[in-house]
């Protein structure tokens, strides 16, 4: 791997500690804020929800100013966010705590962009395993976010978790430091706006839609079920705390560790090729809610959806670098962002509704609707056969 790669693995790490912490804090700390006991996820929605929004603003302040520039006052952005949260927490207040949590999402969408940072480092017949190797990255976030966050909860004597935030505040800072050796290649172009094609005409091609379709109801079905399994395992199935979360570690485990072979499946199958392995492995998982819901059953289903989310992600995105003329990468990008990160907020919003409604073996089988979407467009990707550009 080149020192580019290395920088952007090393930044990524301490930039992208927010989206665990906030997966690991938001419920806790809303459910002692909120004053209405079903807002207590308010907190984690709207997090998704600043990923969502600051999609395509984060891709185009790259275009204009570079990836360097833009991921170093993006961590600082998110450490601000951070502290903002901590106060919030010191002075208990509930729409301070979500604002502080919206604006850490919106950090969250700069670092989904270095899986295109990455990509930019090696020649794009070798995308697949730099998205992969930083994809397994987000191994190392998950670990040393969580953890410190655990660690440092009760730094501040009375405000319980206001800590973790102000370590959160450091980690996300950290990451400028590998920042300022990156080299960024950003060239700046004043004729993106002339050559660059509408969004229409980019989901016209069959490839680009095959690769957006799949990473977009990749993060559906995983988020969708994903969300629901604490409130299914723990709360409907009395299945313990601590088997529960065992679980949620499992999954994403077997979400991030595939990435160590992933793209040189991809390199060697081609990518359609592993989204219908990836259709196949979340097959799995709903074969699973067919059975009696057991703590093994739980297990061995979102293995399969970790295993399968990777499989479809990272395909779907290594593909989507080939679909688009260079002078349209930002725009791109930015638009793929804004519609998996809409679709994936959509699924994590609506999980809370569809289990307390339905049941666990319902929500499964809503999920066929995403797979046979993901099998039409990239059949019909494979019939045209022709390249997007």
């Amino acid at each position: 791997m080149n020192k580019n790669l290395w920088l952007l693995i090393l930044s990524q790490i301490f930039a992208f500690t927010a989206a665990p912490v906030t997966v690991f804090l938001s419920g806790i700390i809303g459910s002692q804020f909120s004053p209405i006991k079903s807002l207590a996820t308010l907190p984690m929605a709207l997090s998704v929800v600043g990923i969502a929004i600051f999609a395509i603003f984060a891709a185009k302040l790259m275009s204009i100013i570079g990836r360097r520039l833009a991921f170093i006052l993006a961590s600082i952005g998110s450490s601000l966010a951070s502290l903002m949260s901590a106060y919030s927490i010191i002075i208990e207040s509930f729409i301070l705590y979500n604002l502080g949590c919206f604006l850490i999402g919106a950090g969250v969408a700069f670092s989904h962009q270095y899986r295109f940072a990455a990509v930019e480092t090696v020649d794009k017949d070798l995308a697949p395993k730099a998205i992969s190797i930083i994809l397994l990255a987000g191994i190392g976030s998950a670990f040393i976010g969580p953890n410190l966050a655990n660690i440092s909860k009760d730094l501040i004597s009375e405000h319980l978790y206001a800590g973790s935030y102000v370590a959160l505040a450091a980690l996300t800072l950290t990451s400028t430091i590998f920042l300022l050796f990156y080299k960024d290649g950003h060239k700046k172009t004043d004729d993106i706006k002339i050559n660059s094609r509408s969004y229409f005409e980019l989901i016209s091609q069959p490839r680009f839609l095959q690769a957006l379709i799949a990473s977009a109801f990749a993060y559906a079905v995983m988020s969708f079920l994903m969300t629901a399994t604490p409130i299914s395992m723990h709360v409907m199935e009395k299945i313990s705390i601590a088997k529960t979360g065992f679980v949620i570690q499992l999954h994403i485990t077997a979400m991030f560790l595939p990435s160590l072979i992933t793209g040189n499946l991809i390199k060697k199958f081609g990518h359609s090729k592993i989204m219908y392995a990836g259709v196949l492995l979340f097959s799995i998982t709903i074969l699973t809610s067919l059975f009696e819901q057991s703590f093994l059953n739980y297990l061995v289903a979102l293995v399969f959806l970790g295993l399968g989310w990777n499989f479809l992600f990272i395909s779907g995105t290594s593909l989507l670098v080939l679909s688009y003329r260079e002078e349209e990468k930002f725009k791109a990008q930015g638009f793929n962002d804004l519609i998996v990160y809409s679709v994936q907020a959509v699924a994590s919003l609506s999980a809370g509704i569809f289990i307390s409604l339905t049941s666990w073996k319902t929500m499964n089988l809503v999920c066929i609707i995403f797979l046979v979407i993901i099998l039409i467009s990239t059949l019909r990707a494979d019939l045209k056969k022709n390249p997007s550009n």
